[in-house]
Order: structure tokens, then sequence, then C-alpha cells
């Protein structure tokens, strides 16, 4: 592990795990910690979304409800929040990570500070559940860089948020914490395989329904990617096998996002099916009908990236009368 500690510059140094570090925490291998920090909540995940703040954030409700301020983004997840040894101030740690930042060869996207940012808003926005209790309502003295590094095997996001902890008493009293939030972007391994015309037409008759995981959209997009056409094709031959089949072209998403949010959005993802289905493939509009449901009805756990992969479908389901 490295450390950094402001003299003139950076100074980067060998160390061990610090003892009050979290069980199974680590730092990022693009970034050092600062010297005499600890971790105390770290999480990463292998492939998810994140919303990363690019703007100000003006109002209230989190980064759903700020669409033209966040950048979304998937990939492999990392986030770190460090707890500074005793009597560094805010603006100390944060100008060390930005020359931590610039030295691993990020360029700054974003940056802003205290009510510049935008208040209350902007610290709920990044330090919402469960994160509150360390970061929330300390926009006071918040300060805050979102950084790109681009590389050819996949761009690296990454956001630092740095507050004093003034409220309350107990070991985070006067203390800079920092929250480090890294996504590797890169595509998800797709292992979703096209369903067959002849498979879906028996699907429909035994089940009235057949789940399709094989039309893909990138994220927060209803557009549908050009990996969809083989599956777009399948449905296709399905409905000019059976001229008299109508069906309801229905949206699934995952759990992730708000449900009016992904209400619509997996509406305008189906919407933009039957679009297709009836511009490239001459299927009837009147025989599609597009329905969008989001979170409502998942087919498996939302905890998992596996289940979530599950989730974010479309459902053919029989209308015929």
């Amino acid at each position: 592990m490295r450390t950094f500690l402001m003299s003139l510059g950076v100074v980067l140094v060998a160390a061990s795990v610090q003892a009050a570090d979290i069980k199974g925490s680590k730092d990022h291998p693009l970034l050092p910690r600062y010297d005499g920090s600890e971790i105390l909540r770290y999480k990463q995940e292998a492939f998810t979304d994140y919303k990363l703040a690019t703007a100000l954030i003006k109002n209230y409700g989190g980064k759903d409800k700020n669409a033209n301020s966040v950048t979304p983004l998937e990939g492999k997840f990392t986030q770190i929040a460090y707890k500074m040894p005793e009597g560094r101030s805010s603006l100390e740690v944060f100008r060390n990570y930005e020359q931590a930042l610039k030295k691993a060869g990020f360029e700054t996207m974003f940056s802003c500070e205290r009510e510049t940012c935008g208040g209350r808003n902007f610290s709920l926005a990044i330090a919402g559940d469960p994160l509150y209790m360390l970061f929330g309502d300390q926009q006071a003295d918040q300060r805050y860089v979102a950084a790109r590094l681009k590389r050819a095997e996949g761009d690296v996001y990454a956001s630092l948020y740095v507050i004093m902890h003034r409220s309350g008493g107990g070991p985070l009293k006067d203390r800079a914490l920092a929250l480090l939030e890294i996504t590797e972007a890169k595509p998800m391994e797709e292992r979703m395989v096209v369903v067959e015309s002849s498979a879906m037409q028996r699907d429909i008759a035994s089940q009235g329904r057949v789940a399709i995981h094989g039309i893909l959209f990138d994220f927060d997009k209803d557009t549908m990617r050009s990996d969809s056409k083989p599956q777009l094709d399948e449905i296709a031959k399905l409905l000019k096998a059976q001229p008299e089949l109508k069906v309801l072209i229905v949206g699934h998403t995952d759990s992730k996002g708000a449900l009016d949010y992904n209400r619509d959005l997996s509406y305008r993802r189906a919407r933009s099916i039957v679009e297709s289905l009836s511009r490239e493939h001459g299927v009837a509009a009147a025989r599609l009908t597009p329905l969008g449901v989001g979170m409502a009805a998942p087919m498996a756990t939302n905890r998992t990236e596996e289940g979530r992969a599950l989730n974010r479908r479309v459902e053919l389901v029989d209308a015929t009368n």
C-alpha cells in the first residue's frame, strides 16, 4: 500500500495496512491513501451502475432528481471512506488527493467547494444512505472533484468528496473524512443467449409469456444496441409465422434507481422495440402494445448482479383476443 502526505508536494511512501481498517478493506491500486488515515467503509462490485456527479446539484432528492448534473457509468465499482488523522484540515487532504489524481494521469471533469457545490442538496446526493452518518449534513466545509483517466482497456472515473466532521462527538469529531469512489468502465460480459422463434412460440403457448434477455440497451438509454438485432429478428420471425398473434411488449428493469424513473425507462424501451419491429420488419403496430413495469415484477433477487441482470429483460405476453 502507498500513502501520501503534503509537504512541498505529494510524497509517496510504502506502508502497511492500518490496523484500524475494517476487515477485508484495501486501498485502490490507482490511488494511495493519506498518511495515517483509516478505512471506515469499503465496498466493491465487479459490475454495477453508478451516477457520477459532474455539475452542481441544485435539486433536493439525490442524483435521481438531478439527471442533468450526473454522468451515468457502468463497470467495476470501488467505494472507500477514510478517516484522517487528527489536526488535518479538509483543504490539506483535498489538495493532496488532487495532486495524487494528477500524478496518476487523471484529468479533472468537475470540482467545487462549500456552497458552490449546491449546499446541502449536494451533500445529500453524494452521501445519502448508508453514508449519511459519516458525511451527511457536513456541507459547510465540503470539497469535491470528479476526474477521468483515459485508458485503451476502458476509462476510469474517480470522485473524491472531503468534509470536516463537525457535528456530535466521538472519534469522528473534528476529523476530516474522505469518500473515494472509482468506476472502471468496461463492457459487461454478455452471457444471455438468443431465444429462437420456436422456443418463444412454445413458451407463449404453454405459459402465455416468454422472457427475452437478448435485446440490449446502453445504460440509462432507450435505443437498442446493434447486437440486439439477432433477437429482434427472431421475434419478427415468430410474429410473421403467427399473423393472428398479438403481444404486449413489456419492459422490466432491476431495482436500481427511482420507481417512477424506472417505470418510464422500461416503457420507452418497450416502445422502441415496437417501433423497430414495425419499421424494420413490417409488423403491424396494432399487434404490438408497449408497457413498462420497471422493477415491479422481478424474476430473481436484486441483491446480486446476476439477479439484476435477469431482471433487466423484455417479456412478450400473449394479448390475442
